[in-house]
């Protein structure tokens, strides 16, 4: 029925054409009233403005209007991650090292499905969370949703005077 991964790669070319880098595309809200998101950022890390996802959504638009990969009729959304960012790339792990995070696991593992705590990047494929004093490790094939937790770090690290 729906592929985020063929949608993805149906407009990511035409969205890095324009400046911008996808974050996560995904339908939501069942049958009753269907939305695909589509959240992006732009590539030079300025700020994602109204225009910006008033131009992604028309390029969008017109090529699944041509490809028409999904059958039945659903809402476009698109928006920018936001400041408590979803974490959907290795390089997401490693950018925002040094900020809480909020991880969900598929399984319970070490006697934990939920961790939150500061990131600490990349090991390999691992993602490396500090949790108090521990140093904690899981694989990013475990992870099953991730994103920032708002802290008074983050937003002064946000600010666009901030962002580089």
């Amino acid at each position: 029925m729906f592929d985020a991964g063929q949608i993805e790669a149906l407009i990511a070319p035409s969205l890095d054409s324009m400046g911008y880098r996808i974050v996560r595309v995904q339908f939501m809200g069942g049958k009753t009233r269907p939305t695909l998101q589509i959240m992006a950022e732009r590539k030079d890390e300025a700020a994602m403005t109204v225009d910006d996802c008033s131009d992604i959504s028309h390029s969008v638009s017109a090529i699944l209007d041509v490809a028409d990969p999904i059958e039945l009729a659903y809402m476009l959304e698109v928006s920018s991650p936001g400041i408590d960012r979803p974490l959907t790339r290795p390089s997401d792990y490693e950018r925002w090292a040094g900020f809480e995070a909020r991880i969900e696991l598929q399984r319970v593992t070490d006697g934990r499905k939920r961790v939150q705590g500061k990131l600490l990047g990349l090991d390999g494929d691992n993602a490396k969370v500090m949790v108090g004093t521990v140093t904690l490790s899981y694989p990013l094939s475990l992870i099953s949703k991730a994103k920032l937790v708002i802290t008074e770090e983050l937003l002064a690290a946000t600010q666009p005077q901030n962002l580089s």
